[in-house]
């Protein structure tokens, strides 16, 4: 099962409801070298689903002292995909490591090219 590290909105219930049509249990963890900034959120959808305009974005700095804090989800294949859809165009999704040791799916801020 692929496993989701959320920083974000994607830990609020009302946003796993609507996403993902259950609440989802998971561990906390911390994920090096990254930081948090801020993206304004304009699609209509993610604002009624989360309620918030500004939400959270991972931004890579390569400095293992930086961390930041969230929770780790184990999801299906088909709840990856929701997640996906649920994300919008200014994040991407890539693989990280916690500093557990877990592989994870990460969103972060989307790079050119």
């Amino acid at each position: 099962m692929p496993r989701l590290f959320s920083y974000g909105t994607l830990q609020l219930p009302d946003v796993q409801l609507a996403t993902f049509g259950r609440l989802l249990d998971g561990t906390m963890d911390q994920l090096p070298g990254y930081i948090v900034g801020e993206l304004v959120i304009r699609d209509p959808q993610v604002l009624q689903t989360s309620g918030q305009s500004v939400h959270p974005i991972l931004r890579y700095t390569g400095n293992p002292a930086d961390r930041v804090k969230g929770t780790v989800f184990e999801i299906t294949e088909a709840e990856l995909a929701q997640a996906d859809e649920y994300e919008v165009d200014d994040y991407q999704r890539v693989h990280a490591d916690t500093v557990s040791g877990q592989q994870v799916w990460i969103y972060i801020a989307k790079t050119d090219g």
